[in-house]
C-alpha cells in the first residue's frame, strides 16, 4: 500500500491561515442563496455549508469531524447566526447528509464516484504508466483527472488499490513484450551477467553499476575500456525503442539499486531481464557522456595552457621588444643627423650590425610578432600532442552525427583521423575550412610556389577545438549518448505545437503570428524610448557626456530605521535556541518532506525507523560531514554503511527538489515572508565550491580564482531557496539560468528574475521573454552595451546617441516558428532553457535560429535598459534584490560546517550534496519564521514597538540561537506544537 502521505490525496486536518479561509471559504451570494433554500434551520445551514465548501476545496466529502474548527467558525460567521450553532450528527442524520450531498453535486455539477469516475481513473493510469512507474506519481495523476472532471474522489484505499493493480497490469505488459523479443541466447547472456566468471572477484552486473573513479583525463583509458566492455555486451536496444525513455531510466534506476540476490530472486517473466537491459542501456549512454565530457575538458585545458604561455613568452619576450624598440629610436635619430641616403644607409647598415647583425635582428623580429595580438595559435600543437593518441581513441569509439546541414567539420575530422600517424607536415587538398574563423584558415593554408597546401598539425588542433565546441553547443550530436545525442529529437513536431500555440499565447498575451508579435514589440520599444526621451530634461540621475556616454550617478545607501537595532537585538534575546537536528525533525512533522524519500521502485520503505534515519541522513550529507564523520557522533541512529545505501538508494537530486517544495509550501502560509518579498521575483547567482583535483567537473575558474566548480542558486525574493545546480567553472553559468525557474515546482512560481552580469546576454534576453520571464539582471557596465533604436528612420532630441544600433525585424519574423517550437517543447517539459541557451552561447554564426533569439534579445534587453535608466525604483529593486543572494551564499557556509571541499568525485553526488545543503537552508528558514512569528507577537503584548519596516529589516538566515554542534540525538517521540501561520500583529491592528 502506498503511504497518503507520499501523495497529493488532499486531507481537511489542516489548521488555515487567515488568508487561506477567505480565499478558500468565502461564500459567495450565490452559495449563501443556495444554502438558505436548501437547509431548514442554522445547524443545517452551518452543515450545508460545511460539505459545499469543503467539497469545492478538497474534491470529496469527508467526515464532518475531521473539519477544522477553524473553518466551521468562519463559515458560522458569515452565515451570521444569532446563538452558537453545532454540525448535524453523521450518526444520526445520514438521511439529510446524504440530501445535502446531492445538492452539493447538483449545485456544483459534479458527479459521485462510480463506474465513470473508475473509467477515468482507469485510462488515466493506464496512459500515465507507461511513461511513470511511482505509485504515488499514479495516484496524483488520477486525483488531477478526477478534480478536472468534477468527479467525488474515492477513498484513498480504494484509489490505492485500483492504481496499483493497473500500475502492475502496464508493467507486466512491458515485460512480456521485451520476453517476447528476446532470444534463448540473448536471455543466457543478460543471465551470465549474474554469475562470477572464473576469472573474475565479483560478476559483471557489479561491475555494471561501478563506474571507475575518478572520471579524469589520466583515468581516460579505465573509461575507454569500460565503453568497449560494455559494446560488448547485449546490444538489443530495437527491443526498448516501444518503452518511453522516463520509464526506461525509472528501471534501470531500480536495477542500479537492487543486489545481485535481489535479480535472482524475481520471478516474474521478462521482468529481470527488463531491469538489466535498462540499465546497460543507460549505463553505455552515461559512460559516453563522461568520455565526451573529458574530451571538452581536455580542449578547454590545451587552450588555456596555450594562453598561459603566450603571457609567459610575453613576459620574456618584453626585454626583447624593448631591444628593437631602442634600436627603432637609434634609426630614426641617424635619419636626423644625415642628408643623403648612402651616408644613411651606410651608417644604418653599422647601427644593426653592432647590434647583432641583420639575420639575428630579424630573427628577433619574427620571435616577437609571431605571438602578437594574443595569437596563441602556434603554441597549441606542443600541449595537444601530449595527449592526442588518447582523444583519438575516445573519437574512436563515437558515432558523431551533425544536427546542422553543414557538414565541412565532420569531413576534417575524417581527414585528420586519416593522416592521425603521418610523419608528412603538409596535407594537400581541397579540404573545407568553412567551420573555421579567418584566422584559423589564414594559420592553416600555405600558398607557396602557387601550390596550396594544409599544415596538418595546425589543422588537427583547429579540428579538436571547434569539435569541441560543436558538442557542446549541439551542433554536433552523439550517437547513443545522453546528455549529448541530438536534441532536435527531444522537440515537439509542429503540428503537436500548433495545437498548444494558442493557449500558451493567450496566456503570455501575445499575438500567434510573428508579424503581429515583431508589431507588437516594435510598438513597445517605440512608445517607450519616446517616454524616456520626453522625460530626460526632468532626469536629474541621468547624464549623457560630449562623446554620447550615458552616466547615472550613485543610489543613496540605505539608512538604518530609527529603532532597527533595539528591535533586531529584542529578537535575538528572545529566540528560543534550537539544535539543527531538531529543527530537522519538527519540519519534517510540518511539511512531511521525507515522505518523497524511498526505493527508486516507488514501494514504501520496509527500513525500520526510516524518518529518523532520512532525517541524520539529510544532516550527515547537507552540513558536509560525510557517512563516516556522522556516523561516529550518533552510530544509535545509523552506521556510516547504512547513510552510503540511504543516500545511494533511496534519495536522489529528484526527491530532494521535491522535499524542497513541501518545504517551501507550509513557508509560504505564513505572513512574514511576505513582508520581505511577495515571491513573484527570483534571484540567481552562482558561488565558487572548491573540490578535490582531479575531478570531472572540476578546474581552476578565472573569475574566482580557485579549483572547483560553481554552484548555481535560484531564491525566492523572500530569501526561500527554490532551486540548486552544479556546473562546471568552463561552463557560461548564463546557459542555467531559467533552469531553475522552470524546474521549480513549489507553490512560490516567480515570473521575475534578476541575476549578476552573466544574466545580461542576448540568447537569455530573448528565450526569457518567450517563456513569459521578465529579466532584470545587475549589470556593471551597461553603458557600454548597445540600445538597439526601433526603427532607421527614428530620430531622438535628447538620448539618440545611446542608440548604436538597429534591429532586424524580418529575422524575427522569419523564424518565429522556429522559436515558438523549441519555446512551447521547453513548455511541455521535453527540453531544458540550458540545452538552447548551450547552443547559442557559442553563437553559431550560420544558425539563423542562434541569431533570431539573440535579435529578440537585443529588442528586451534595450526595453530593460531604457527602464534601468530612467527609473530609480529598478534601480533600487535589482541592487536590493541581488544582496539577498549575497547572504544566502554566507548562510550556506555555515550550513556546510564539515568543511568547504566536496569529495566526491561523481557529478551526481555533488549536485546532490548542494541540494542537501539547500534543504537545510529551507528547514531552517521555516523554522526561523514560526518562531520569529511568535516572538513579534510576543514583543507586540510587551509593548515593543513592531512594524512593517522593522519586520522588513530581518532575514530568515540568522543562526545564533542554533546549535550544530553537541551530542547529536533524534528523540522521535518528541513533537513540535502544530504549525501557526497566524498574522503579524501590525496585521491584526489593520
Amino acid at each position: 500500500m502506498t503511504a497518503i502521505d507520499r501523495t497529493a490525496y488532499p486531507r481537511p486536518a489542516a489548521r488555515p491561515t487567515f488568508d487561506e479561509l477567505t480565499s478558500r471559504y468565502a461564500l459567495s451570494e450565490t452559495e449563501r442563496d443556495f444554502i438558505g433554500i436548501s437547509a431548514r434551520n442554522d445547524a443545517g445551514r452551518l452543515t450545508l455549508a460545511t460539505m459545499l465548501k469543503v467539497r469545492g476545496d478538497i474534491g470529496y466529502f469527508p467526515i464532518l469531524s475531521d473539519v477544522h474548527a477553524y473553518i466551521v467558525e468562519y463559515l458560522a460567521s458569515q452565515l451570521a447566526f444569532q446563538k452558537p450553532v453545532a454540525l448535524l450528527d453523521e450518526a444520526r442524520r445520514k438521511t439529510t447528509l446524504y440530501h445535502y450531498r446531492i445538492a452539493v453535486r447538483d449545485h456544483i455539477n459534479a458527479t459521485a464516484y462510480g463506474d465513470i469516475g473508475e473509467a477515468l481513473v482507469k485510462d488515466t493510469v493506464l496512459f500515465a504508466a507507461k511513461t511513470m512507474s511511482d505509485p504515488a506519481d499514479l495516484i496524483n495523476r488520477a486525483i488531477e483527472a478526477l478534480k478536472e472532471a468534477k468527479i467525488d474522489l474515492p477513498a484513498f484505499s480504494t484509489l490505492d488499490r485500483l492504481v496499483n493493480h493497473l500500475r502492475a497490469e502496464v508493467h507486466e505488459q512491458i515485460y512480456d513484450q521485451v520476453a517476447q523479443n528476446l532470444t534463448v541466447v540473448d536471455m543466457a547472456a543478460l543471465d551470465n551477467l549474474l554469475v562470477v566468471p572464473p576469472d573474475m572477484i565479483t560478476t559483471p552486473f557489479n561491475r555494471l553499476k561501478q563506474a571507475p573513479r575518478p572520471t579524469t583525463f589520466a583515468a581516460i583509458k579505465l573509461w575507454a575500456d569500460r565503453l568497449r566492455w560494455l559494446d560488448s555486451l547485449i546490444s538489443r536496444d530495437t527491443i526498448l525503442k516501444d518503452i518511453a525513455h522516463t520509464k526506461q531510466r525509472q528501471f534501470a534506476s531500480e536495477a542500479a539499486t537492487l543486489e545481485v540476490s535481489d535479480l535472482l530472486d524475481i520471478v516474474q517473466l521478462g521482468k529481470r531481464h527488463t531491469l538489466l537491459l535498462c540499465l546497460i542501456r543507460q549505463t553505455r549512454a552515461r559512460c559516453r557522456d563522461e568520455l565526451i565530457e573529458m574530451f571538452i575538458r581536455r580542449v578547454r585545458r590545451t587552450r588555456a595552457a596555450a594562453k598561459e604561455k603566450l603571457e609567459e613568452l610575453h613576459d620574456q619576450h618584453r626585454p626583447m621588444e624593448e631591444a628593437l624598440i631602442a634600436i627603432l629610436g637609434s634609426i630614426v635619430e641617424t635619419a636626423t643627423e644625415y642628408d643623403t641616403d648612402a651616408e644613411f644607409g651606410s651608417n644604418i647598415r653599422r647601427l644593426l650590425e653592432d647590434r647583432g647583425g641583420v639575420e639575428a635582428l630579424a630573427e628577433q623580429c619574427q620571435t616577437v610578432t609571431a605571438y602578437h595580438n594574443g595569437n596563441d595559435l602556434p603554441l597549441l600543437w606542443p600541449i595537444h600532442a601530449n595527449t592526442r593518441s588518447a582523444l583519438f581513441q575516445l573519437l574512436d569509439l563515437m558515432d558523431i552525427g551533425s544536427a546542422t546541414q553543414d557538414q565541412s567539420l565532420l569531413q576534417a575530422l575524417m581527414v585528420i583521423k586519416e593522416h592521425r600517424a603521418a610523419r608528412r607536415d603538409k596535407l594537400t587538398g581541397p579540404i573545407d575550412l568553412s567551420f573555421a574563423s579567418k584566422r584559423w584558415q589564414n594559420f592553416i593554408v600555405k600558398n607557396r610556389s602557387g601550390k596550396r597546401t594544409y599544415d596538418r598539425r595546425a589543422l588537427e588542433v583547429c579540428v579538436f577545438i571547434y569539435l569541441a565546441d560543436a558538442l557542446q553547443a549541439g551542433d554536433l550530436y552523439v550517437v547513443g549518448a545522453e546528455s549529448y545525442d541530438d536534441y532536435r529529437t527531444q522537440l515537439l513536431p509542429w503540428s503537436e505545437c500548433q495545437k498548444r500555440l494558442p493557449a500558451y499565447c493567450e496566456n503570455l498575451s501575445i499575438p500567434q503570428s510573428g508579424e503581429a508579435f515583431a508589431a507588437m514589440m516594435k510598438e513597445q520599444l517605440t512608445k517607450l524610448a519616446a517616454e524616456v526621451d520626453a522625460a530626460f530634461p526632468t532626469n536629474s540621475q541621468l547624464s549623457i557626456d560630449a562623446k554620447g556616454t550615458p552616466h547615472l550617478k550613485k543610489l543613496p545607501a540605505a539608512k538604518q530605521l530609527a529603532g532597527q537595532k533595539a528591535f533586531v537585538d529584542e529578537i535575538r534575546k528572545r529566540m528560543p535556541e534550537r539544535h539543527l537536528l531538531d529543527i530537522l525533525k519538527y519540519t519534517e512533522h510540518w511539511s512531511r518532506y521525507t515522505r518523497h524519500f524511498g526505493p527508486p521502485s516507488g514501494a514504501d520503505t520496509k527500513m525500520a525507523h526510516a524518518v529518523r534515519r532520512y532525517l541524520f541522513t539529510v544532516f550527515g550529507y547537507g552540513c558536509n560531514l560525510g557517512p563516516s564523520q556522522a556516523a561516529k557522533h550518533a552510530s544509535d541512529i545509523a552506521s556510516a554503511q547504512a547513510l552510503r545505501r540511504i543516500n545511494a538508494q533511496h534519495i536522489d537530486a529528484g526527491k530532494l527538489e521535491a522535499a524542497m517544495s513541501d518545504v517551501i509550501g507550509e513557508y509560504a502560509r505564513f505572513a512574514l515572508p511576505k513582508v520581505w518579498g511577495a515571491g513573484d521575483a527570483a534571484i540567481a547567482d552562482g558561488t565558487h565550491v572548491p573540490l578535490r583535483e582531479n575531478n570531472l567537473l572540476g578546474s581552476t575558474h578565472i573569475r574566482y580564482g580557485g579549483y572547483g566548480g560553481i554552484a548555481y542558486h535560484h531564491i525566492a525574493n523572500n530569501y526561500i531557496a527554490l532551486f540548486t545546480s552544479f556546473i562546471s567553472c568552463g561552463v557560461w553559468e548564463a546557459v542555467h539560468i531559467l533552469d531553475g525557474l522552470l524546474k521549480n515546482n513549489s507553490d512560490i512560481q516567480p515570473d521575475t528574475l534578476h541575476a549578476d552580469t552573466q544574466g545580461q546576454s542576448e540568447p537569455v534576453f530573448g528565450l526569457a521573454r518567450l517563456l513569459g520571464i521578465m529579466l532584470m539582471p545587475r549589470i556593471r557596465n551597461w553603458h557600454d552595451v548597445a540600445f538597439c533604436r526601433p526603427d532607421k528612420s527614428i530620430r531622438y532630441r535628447h538620448i539618440d546617441t545611446l542608440f548604436t544600433a538597429d534591429i532586424d525585424w524580418k529575422l524575427i519574423i522569419t523564424h518565429w516558428q522556429d522559436m515558438m517550437q523549441v519555446v512551447l517543447s521547453i513548455q511541455a517539459g521535453l527540453v531544458l532553457p540550458s540545452m538552447l541557451l548551450r547552443k547559442l552561447g557559442s553563437y553559431n554564426r550560420k544558425n539563423r535560429l542562434c541569431r533570431a533569439f539573440s535579435e529578440l534579445g537585443r529588442v528586451e534587453r534595450t526595453l530593460f535598459l531604457l527602464r534601468y535608466i530612467s527609473d530609480p525604483e529598478t534601480r533600487h529593486t535589482i541592487r536590493a534584490e541581488t544582496t539577498k543572494i549575497e547572504s544566502y551564499n554566507d548562510f550556506l557556509d555555515w550550513i556546510t560546517f564539515g568543511g568547504p571541499v566536496i569529495k566526491s568525485g561523481d557529478p551526481v553526488e555533488q549536485e546532490k550534496q548542494l541540494k542537501y545543503a539547500s534543504l537545510i537552508a529551507n528547514t531552517i528558514m521555516l523554522s526561523n519564521v514560526t518562531d520569529l512569528t511568535e516572538v513579534m507577537a510576543d514583543m507586540a503584548v510587551d509593548g515593543h514597538p513592531v512594524t512593517p519596516e522593522l519586520a522588513a529589516s530581518i532575514s530568515p538566515y540568522s543562526r545564533e540561537h542554533i546549535r550544530r554542534f553537541g551530542k547529536l540525538t533524534l528523540d522521535m517521540d518528541e513533537v513540535p506544537p502544530p504549525l501557526n501561520p497566524k498574522p503579524l500583529p501590525f496585521e491584526l491592528s489593520v
